[in-house]
């Protein structure tokens, strides 16, 4: 069968946020042509395959494209994120995403959109409808957008052997449950595990029929650290502040996330287990108090196996039976930990240029595409902050965003971009503080004080491990 062929100034594979986000950015700064290829049906990426309660962990107002606001501008008034600016759902999401893609993407006329396609490689992709195939040609250069790999429960493999008989489902699937079971398996200690317990709780399963495998505990962020508006200053600049304070004063490593936690900056769920784990997940205060309500958290390792009257851990078994439910939520948000240059020739690998923030990072690095021309200057400004996986991830990924915000902190242009971007959540409530706000004058001195001494601080314990 012979090819279609395309031409188009820029070839982005995936659109998934970070597709979406670095798509937008060329299409407000540049007068390029895009080719966007992706594998499902509508543009969003995982949130296609997402669990239906699921949302965002962080305030919106961080999330979606730089052009169109995706929060209400409003707090949730019910629920465990009372108080805090509101979390969309996978439904607001994705239908956020596709009203991008039709009213400004497609009306453009810059952008040709294929969905329902599988990308092969060297610009060639067929659809998975049709059968047709296409090379699309880059005049410019092709965008990777499918190295921040993202893995969903609905289509995960578990590691493990599930014997014949073990009720056992996605987390997907815990919403089509129609009889109350004997007990409920969260198998996973991750964000995933967060929201099945939290979701099983807040529908009235008492927790004392919940069982938690934890494999590893966590080290987690308050989401109150992370609001996007002038009355939560203190709290999200204080706990910025309170970071490198905490860095710069500490003796060792564990001595930092003491200090961290006492800081307010760190939260655990359970305070008498030292966490092994990062992932950045956000969590608010209604929240933590509502895991603690569950006392049967298992922490043997890993499942190996899992049996109808018995599951095997990597350190231990424990007891279980036909009549429990369990529920797979062992899958990995990120699959790739690894990191390569975000600009190498003709390709561009979009990564984490900012601390939990891919979208941003996204439209940061189309926005640096856009206006410089040296690759070695392009790559200075975009420097890889390493996705986290464990505790000494995090001093790896700090380091990393703290050398990102001083290099644009030096560039004019930069700090002008940043000011005037919306996934940009602080830059607006800091240059908007006034002589006579001597409080948050404050917190910004101790934030200017500290940071040197906490970079030299990390480097120094980062050339210990």
């Amino acid at each position: 069968m012979s090819s279609h062929n395309l031409e188009a100034d820029y070839l982005i594979v995936g659109s998934g946020a970070v597709g979406m986000a670095f798509a937008d950015t060329l299409l407000s700064e540049t007068d390029a042509s895009l080719i966007i290829v992706d594998r499902y049906a509508k543009p969003g990426g995982h949130w296609n395959m997402a669990y239906p309660f699921v949302t965002l962990h962080q305030p919106s107002a961080f999330y979606g494209v730089s052009s169109k606001e995706l929060a209400k501008g409003s707090k949730d008034e019910v629920g465990l994120n009372k108080g805090l600016h509101d979390l969309a759902t996978g439904d607001e999401v994705s239908a956020y995403f596709e009203e991008v893609m039709r009213h400004r993407f497609l009306p453009s006329g810059r952008v040709q959109y294929f969905p329902m396609c599988e990308y092969q490689s060297d610009g060639n992709f067929v659809s998975k409808l049709s059968g047709k195939q296409y090379h699309a040609s880059a005049h410019k250069k092709t965008v990777d957008c499918t190295f921040l790999n993202t893995s969903v429960p609905a289509t995960h493999t578990p590691s493990f052997e599930i014997e014949e008989g073990v009720r056992f489902m996605p987390l997907n699937d815990l919403v089509n449950v129609t009889e109350p079971p004997a007990g409920y398996v969260i198998i996973g200690g991750g964000k995933t595990g967060i929201d099945a317990c939290l979701w099983l709780l807040e529908n009235g399963v008492d927790p004392d029929t919940i069982e938690w495998i934890m494999p590893r505990d966590a080290w987690l962020l308050d989401r109150a650290n992370t609001q996007p508006s002038d009355e939560f200053f203190a709290q999200t600049m204080g706990a910025q502040a309170a970071q490198v304070e905490s860095i710069a004063q500490a003796d060792s490593v564990d001595d930092m996330f003491d200090r961290l936690e006492s800081s307010g900056y760190f939260v655990r769920i359970d305070t008498s287990v030292r966490p092994q784990m990062f992932h950045g997940a956000t969590i608010s205060q209604l929240e933590l108090q509502a895991l603690r309500q569950i006392k049967n958290v298992i922490r043997l390792g890993r499942v190996t196996h899992l049996g109808s009257k018995e599951i095997v851990f990597e350190q231990g078994r424990r007891p279980t039976s036909p009549q429990h439910l369990h529920i797979d939520c062992s899958a990995s948000a990120i699959t790739n930990l690894e990191s390569k240059p975000v600009f190498a020739g003709e390709l561009i690998t979009p990564q984490t240029v900012r601390s939990y923030q891919p979208v941003f990072s996204a439209a940061f690095i189309a926005h640096v595409e856009a206006t410089y021309d040296n690759e070695v200057e392009k790559n200075a400004l975009c420097n890889v902050v390493p996705l986290p996986n464990t505790t000494d991830d995090y001093l790896r990924l700090t380091a990393a965003f703290m050398m990102n915000q001083y290099q644009w902190s030096q560039n004019k242009e930069i700090r002008a971009w940043l000011l005037d971007n919306r996934l940009d959540g602080f830059s607006k409530i800091v240059a908007n503080i006034q002589q006579h706000e001597t409080d948050k004058l404050a917190i910004m001195k101790r934030l200017r004080d500290n940071s040197m001494p906490a970079m030299a601080k990390l480097q120094e314990f980062l050339a210990a491990l």
